[in-house]
């Protein structure tokens, strides 16, 4: 409700700025594209590539919030009403997008949704054995069908995104489209040559259960290389704190499965992880973190972060993982 409230503030505070003087516009007559996280923004501009100094390409979520507790400022919210391309995740965490959506200056903005782009292919959320509910699913409130949002962490959804963000920069840009297409094509073949990497370690891998002591954002990797897994909460969860019965269940499953590596997320403090480890019999397994990219922000664009290269990185710790 406070977040409803908030961007409602936001959206009236937008109105009377359209409506009077010092109404809020493009800096330059540059392309406007502002997209909600990362790997998206990464995306847009491995598209343009060198075309990219023709646009200006924004990155809202790019000081280290999540995709979850994200809350647009009116400056936000201006930006994306004048913009001529807006992409966002969809999902229950981006619900805001619709009323600022509807509200938009530019009729003409091409609206990319990325769920909606995958269509059959978007995952709903999955609740695995031994996984904690949220307190709304423990007071037994019924839920509307949540999809899982993670969906920039399956390099085979990647090339089918970027793919349709092509083809939309493409139609906005037809004078560019040609450049958007060779730099697309490139892009295309690192993401299809790093994806048979991933299937060539899962399948040498001894090891194929993954167990996290932590929110678990990587469905759709798992679903890609067919991996099965285990995991505190499920990857939208708001749960901070695992209960006695949750962690006696994962620390019974690292006993039953021999697994020497308890995964968690780069947010993560590394007390749950710990303290399931220290539940087991050997109490000597190995903490990774793989990166789900929600924490990345513009201070690590800066300074060379990439969609690549955050992947090439988790795949090392998946070959240890899985070994």
């Amino acid at each position: 409700m406070k977040k409803l409230l908030s961007i409602a503030l936001c959206l009236a505070l937008l109105a009377g700025l359209a409506a009077g003087c010092g109404s809020f516009s493009p800096s330059s007559d540059k392309l406007s594209i502002v997209t909600t996280i990362f790997p998206i923004y990464d995306w847009v501009t491995q598209i343009l590539g060198g075309k990219a100094e023709q646009a200006e390409v924004a990155m809202l979520l790019d000081s280290g919030v999540d995709l979850h507790n994200y809350e647009p400022t009116a400056d936000d919210i201006a930006r994306i009403s004048y913009c001529d391309m807006f992409l966002y995740v969809g999902g229950e965490s981006d619900r805001w997008a619709e009323d600022v959506l509807a509200q938009a200056e530019n009729k003409d903005m091409v609206v990319v949704n990325l769920l909606d782009v995958l269509g059959n292919d978007a995952k709903e959320e999955e609740i695995k054995e031994g996984m904690q509910a949220d307190e709304a699913e423990d007071d037994g409130e019924d839920e509307a069908v949540e999809y899982d949002e993670h969906v920039w962490l399956s390099l085979r959804n990647a090339d089918k995104l970027c793919r349709y963000i092509s083809d939309k920069l493409c139609q906005i840009d037809a004078e560019n489209a040609d450049a958007y297409q060779v730099n697309t094509d490139a892009y295309l073949e690192k993401l299809n040559a790093l994806d048979a990497e991933y299937q060539a370690v899962v399948d040498a891998a001894a090891v194929k259960t993954l167990l996290f002591g932590d929110r678990f954002p990587f469905r759709y990797l798992a679903a890609d290389y067919g991996l099965d897994y285990y995991a505190a909460f499920v990857g939208c969860s708001a749960e901070s704190e695992a209960s006695f019965e949750t962690i006696a269940f994962l620390a019974g499953k690292l006993d039953e499965l021999g697994l020497k590596t308890i995964l968690q997320i780069e947010s993560a403090d590394g007390k749950i992880a710990a303290t399931i480890r220290d539940a087991t019999k050997a109490k000597d397994q190995t903490i990774l973190t793989l990166n789900s990219m929600q924490s990345t922000t513009a201070a690590d664009v800066k300074n060379g972060a990439s969609y690549l290269s955050i992947m090439e990185s988790n795949l090392a710790v998946l070959r240890e993982a899985l070994s």
